[in-house]
């Protein structure tokens, strides 16, 4: 089982930007598939983007295409969720995800703890 940590939500103005970064401890980290999803207050969590174990193939969420971009540094165990462009309809809390592949939970073995992205209008 992998340990995953988020860092890198915060406050930002509609526009703005922030990147999300995930650091995997206690695994193989780029043996593995990665994600971010994200989780609206009273809703599911939604796959926003995933990436391969070789970073050659990238899933994304229809909304955030053109505006998020998911990248790795498996020398430094880390996965990126580049966020421009950003909307308050983006407000969630974001999670890293590893082990896994597709849009569903259920498809992924570890997660972290999440960190809460708010966007101002």
């Amino acid at each position: 089982q992998m340990q995953l940590l988020e860092s890198g939500g915060g406050l930002v103005q509609a526009g703005g930007s922030l990147r999300l970064s995930c650091t995997a401890s206690g695994g193989t980290f780029s043996n593995v598939n990665m994600a971010w999803f994200r989780q609206f207050p009273g809703k599911e969590r939604e796959l926003v983007a995933a990436i391969t174990w070789s970073g050659a193939t990238t899933l994304y969420a229809e909304s955030v295409k053109g505006r998020f971009t998911i990248s790795r540094d498996n020398a430094k165990n880390t996965v990126y969720l580049q966020m421009n462009s950003l909307k308050p309809e983006d407000t969630a809390v974001y999670y890293c995800a590893g082990r896994g592949w597709g849009r569903q939970t259920s498809r992924y073995a570890d997660w972290g703890q999440g960190t809460q992205v708010t966007v101002s209008s």
